[in-house]
């Protein structure tokens, strides 16, 4: 049975591989699975069927068989232990690895998701202009953290991984405001993860999605 994911219609960022999708899409990607789309419209997303799949109405669900799993972290995951390509088979190093899948989700997400918010739904409240900048020294603590972590090195422990591809695209959030160039080690982390082949064939398949909901 061909794995399934879901992924909205009409994506809302317009296909430049912010959708929630898109990081599910890269992991099947790199370790070689072929997968379908089902698409759903924002309405549908709020509709029995699918909170049956996703009890908070979001996307992306993965269906393969007799499993569901909902939540990016958990797919990627669950993608990572079923199939071989994106944990280390040395088990301190594989521990490792899904160490940095939850510190990208756990630290250092909430903070650009949550300038993702200001941006996007508060820029007309009298506090955004003072509130934002807070916001942005926050997410430099975590981006000068991890930065220095990095350092020169390709990826975050040794060959690329699971914990690399979580956090690349958390990190992908941040290109258009400009905070990631701040930390060059940091911007080329990021450009290493985009040139990797899985996630181009991820994002292209992603933005023709979009154009053909446009044309639909």
């Amino acid at each position: 049975m061909t794995i399934t994911i879901t992924a909205f219609e009409r994506s809302p960022d317009r296909g430049r591989g912010l959708a929630r999708d898109s990081r599910v899409r890269w992991a099947l990607e790199e370790v070689g699975q072929p997968y379908k789309v089902r698409f759903l419209s924002f309405q549908a997303t709020k509709e029995p069927a699918h909170l049956a799949l996703h009890p908070f109405g979001q996307i992306p669900t993965y269906e393969d068989g007799d499993v569901a799993l909902f939540e990016t972290g958990a797919i990627v995951f669950h993608i990572a232990e079923r199939y071989a390509g994106l944990l280390p088979d040395d088990a301190k190093a594989r521990t490792r690895a899904i160490n940095w899948m939850f510190a990208a989700l756990s630290t250092v997400e909430p903070p650009i998701l949550e300038r993702q918010t200001a941006v996007i739904m508060e820029s007309d409240r009298p506090w955004h202009k003072e509130r934002l900048p807070l916001v942005d020294d926050y997410i430099r603590v975590r981006l000068r953290q991890l930065s220095a972590r990095l350092g020169d090195a390709d990826w975050l422990d040794g060959a690329f991984s699971a914990g690399d591809l979580t956090m690349v695209s958390v990190l992908i959030r941040l290109k258009s405001s400009g905070l990631l160039d701040e930390y060059p080690n940091l911007a080329a982390y990021v450009a290493r993860g985009e040139a990797r082949p899985a996630y181009k064939r991820a994002f292209a398949a992603q933005l023709a999605d979009y154009n053909a909901s446009r044309q639909s």
